[in-house]
């Protein structure tokens, strides 16, 4: 019985690979946020610098694409990963036509309009909506004077303590001025 036993745990260890090989272990996924990017007729081409990137092997520059994102995933490049991530982007993209290109510290990714000769303003969808918010709207039929006021609200709410002192003290000494009768500025 304990022969039967010892050779059934002989069988388990011979089962076993003889070397178990570790994984590479790449430190941590460093989020690429700093970018450029530029358009043509048929592609919108996004540069992101990464030193050294064209040494990696071309198997670790990964990029997925769908019709209104794209995914970047660089793989061990001096001991990290480095991801970007591009949802909403604001047209949609052929998948199909869409590609990257590795040069001398650069990735570049080229997604291919699926609308050729259209301009994009801009990269996402969240970015237009972002931009046209602080876009002030123009009123023609309003007393000018109505937007001015509108501006210095707003400079007045995004604007620090200073800012807002600096303002208030002109505002008084404007009041102090009509109230004595003098108007010249």
């Amino acid at each position: 019985m304990q022969q039967k036993s010892q050779k059934k745990a002989e069988l388990l260890d011979n089962e076993k690979p003889a070397a178990v090989v570790a994984p590479i272990t790449t430190g941590y996924t460093v989020k690429i946020s700093n970018y450029g990017w530029d358009q043509s007729d048929k592609f919108v081409k996004i540069y992101i610098t990464l030193t050294g990137v064209h040494q990696v092997p071309t198997e670790n520059v990964q990029v997925h694409f769908t019709e209104r994102s794209f995914d970047l995933l660089v793989k061990n490049l001096n001991g990290k990963s480095y991801s970007m991530i591009v949802n909403n982007l604001l047209k949609p993209i052929s998948v199909e036509g869409s590609s990257k290109k590795v040069k001398t510290d650069t990735v570049l990714i080229l997604c291919r309009k699926k609308v050729e000769n259209t301009r994009w303003d801009y990269l996402t969808q969240v970015e237009k909506e972002c931009k046209e918010k602080e876009k002030p709207s123009y009123d023609t039929e309003t007393d000018p004077s109505e937007g001015l006021m509108n501006v210095l609200k707003k400079i007045y709410e995004d604007g620090d303590d200073d800012m807002k002192r600096t303002i208030n003290k002109a505002w008084v000494e404007s009041r102090e001025k009509q109230a004595k009768g003098d108007t010249e500025f």
